[in-house]
C-alpha cells in the first residue's frame, strides 16, 4: 500500500471506532450508574437507552449513504459527526434518563458508516481495499475489548457523564483529522443506477444478510458469555478484561495473515467462508464448551479472528460488488443490516436467556451462522478488478468521447484528467475490452 492509503486506512479506522465506542462504551457500567438517576428504576428504559443508539443508526445509514453519493463524503461524515458530538453533550448535560434516552438517540442518527466505508473505497485501490476494510473493520474488535478495560475506570475517575463530554470532544477531534490527515477523493464518474436496483441485487443480499447474522451472533452470545465467566470461572466482572484483550489481541495476529494471502492468492471467497464456518463451530464450542475458562478463552480467540476476517472482507464485497454510481447507498443498506442485527441480538439473547435458557442462545447463533454459510456457498466470486491509466491522444475531444468510455464493457469507473489528458479507469477485466478502449482514446474510428 502506498502512504497515502495507510494513513487513510488508519484515520478512517480512528473515525469508524469512534462510532462503535459510542456504543460500546457504556455497556459495562450504564445500568449500575441508571439506578442513581430519575426514571433508573424502569429496566425497560434502561434497555432502551442502550439499544436506541443501534435503532437510529438503523434508521439513517441509508438516507446518509445516498447523500454521500451525492453531496460527497467528506461533507456527510462531518455532519454526522456534529450530530453525535451533539447527542453526546445532551447526554452529558441530562438530568433524566428521558433525556439520555434522546441524547443516545441523537448520537446513534449520526450515522456515518456508510459514509467511512465508501470513502475508504473510493481512496484506495482494489488490490489494497481489503486490508483497509481490515484496519477499519478491526477497530471495532479492538474498540470492544478496550470498552471493556477502560469503561469502569473511566466511570470510577470521571463518572458517565464525562464519558459523554470525552466522547464529544472525540468527535470534534475526528473532524479535524478528516480534514486535515483524510485525503480528497477524486470526482469519479459512473454510470447511475437506480436505489431500488441496489435493493434487488441478490449479491448485495447475501451480503447484508451476512453483516446482520454477525451482529446478531456478536451481541447475543455477549449476554451469555459474561455471566458464564463469573458462574463457571469465578471470574469478577472488572477481570473479564484479562480473558477479552488477550483474545482480541491473539486474534489479530492471527487474521492478518489470513487477509494477505486473500488478496494475494485472489482467495477472498475461499477465507471468507472459511471464517462463516470457524464462526458456526464457535458457537457450537460455546454451547457445549463454557465448563472451564480456558475452554471460553480459546472459543473467543476462535470468534474473534472469525469476526474479524470477516468484519474485513464484509464491506471490502460490497464495495467491489456494488454499482460504482451508488457505492455509498449500498453501504448505507449494508450498515443498516449492521445495526439492526446489534439491534436484535442483544434483545433477543436477553430473551432467550431469561424464558428459555443460556444454552438457548448458542442453539440459535449456530443455527443462524450456519444459514449464513449456506447462503454463502451460492455467492459468486467477486469481480476482478484493476486500476488502469491511459493518455488521451491530442486529436481527440475529451468531452466527446467522455460518455461513451463509460459505455464500454467492463468499465466501472473513469477520472478524466483534462490538462494531462490521462483517463484513469477502473475495469472489470472479465469483461474489458482495451481494445475499443485504444480505439476511442487514440483517434481510431
Amino acid at each position: 500500500m502506498t502512504s497515502a492509503e495507510r494513513r487513510t486506512g488508519a484515520s478512517l479506522a480512528g473515525i469508524f471506532g469512534l462510532r462503535m465506542l459510542g456504543l460500546f462504551l457504556i455497556l459495562p457500567v450504564f445500568a449500575v450508574y441508571a439506578r442513581g438517576v430519575p426514571g433508573g428504576d424502569n429496566l425497560t428504559l434502561v434497555g432502551l437507552a442502550l439499544g436506541i443508539y443501534g435503532l437510529t443508526q438503523a434508521c439513517f445509514q441509508i438516507p446518509f449513504g445516498i447523500a454521500s453519493d451525492r453531496l460527497g463524503r467528506k461533507p456527510v461524515i462531518v455532519f454526522g459527526l456534529l450530530l453525535f458530538a451533539a447527542g453526546s453533550v445532551m447526554a452529558a448535560m441530562a438530568e433524566s434518563l428521558n433525556w439520555i434516552i434522546a441524547g443516545r438517540a441523537l448520537q446513534g442518527a449520526g450515522a456515518i458508516s456508510a459514509a467511512v466505508t465508501a470513502l475508504a473505497a473510493d481512496l484506495t485501490r482494489e488490490q489494497h481495499r481489503t486490508k483497509v476494510m481490515a484496519m477499519i473493520g478491526s477497530s471495532i474488535g479492538l474498540v470492544f475489548a478496550i470498552s471493556l478495560v477502560a469503561a469502569p475506570l473511566l466511570y470510577a475517575a470521571i463518572g458517565m457523564s464525562g464519558i459523554f463530554w470525552m466522547t464529544a470532544g472525540l468527535a470534534l477531534l475526528a473532524i479535524v483529522v478528516l480534514r486535515r490527515v483524510v485525503p480528497n477523493p477524486p470526482k469519479v464518474e459512473a454510470k447511475p443506477v437506480r436505489f431500488a436496483g441496489v435493493l434487488r441485487d441478490t449479491q448485495l443480499l447475501r451480503l447484508n444478510l451476512g453483516i446482520f447474522t454477525l451482529h446478531t451472533v456478536q451481541m447475543a452470545m455477549f449476554v451469555v458469555v459474561p455471566a458464564a465467566l463469573i458462574a463457571r470461572g469465578n471470574l469478577p466482572i472488572a477481570e473479564h478484561w484479562k480473558i477479552y484483550l488477550p483474545a482480541v489481541l491473539v486474534s489479530f495476529a492471527l487474521m492478518i495473515p489470513a487477509i494477505i494471502v486473500a488478496e494475494r492468492k485472489n482467495l477472498l471467497k475461499p477465507i471468507f467462508m472459511a471464517a462463516i464456518a470457524l464462526l458456526t463451530l464457535t458457537q457450537i464450542g460455546l454451547l457445549f464448551g463454557r465448563e472451564q475458562v480456558w475452554q471460553m478463552a480459546v472459543l473467543l480467540v476462535a470468534f474473534f479472528v472469525a469476526f474479524n476476517i470477516l468484519e474485513a472482507t464484509l464491506p471490502s464485497l460490497v464495495s467491489r460488488v456494488a454499482p460504482p454510481a451508488s457505492k455509498g447507498a449500498a453501504l448505507g443498506v449494508y450498515n443498516t443490516s449492521q445495526a439492526l442485527g446489534l439491534f436484535l441480538g442483544a434483545t433477543l439473547g436477553g430473551w432467550l436467556s431469561q424464558h428459555v435458557g443460556p444454552d438457548s442462545v448458542f442453539v440459535v447463533t449456530a443455527l443462524m451462522a450456519l444459514l449464513w454459510l449456506g447462503v454463502a456457498m451460492t455467492m459468486l466470486p467477486p469481480p476482478k478488478v484493476a486500476s488502469r491509466s491511459y493518455p488521451i491522444a491530442a486529436t481527440v475531444d475529451i468531452e466527446a468521447v467522455r460518455r461513451q468510455i463509460l459505455d464500454l464493457p467492463g468499465v466501472r469507473e473513469a477520472v478524466i484528467e483534462h490538462d494531462a489528458r490521462m483517463a484513469h479507469l477502473k475495469v472489470n477485466l472479465d469483461r474489458w475490452d482495451e481494445a475499443r478502449l485504444r480505439q476511442l482514446i487514440g483517434g481510431e474510428v
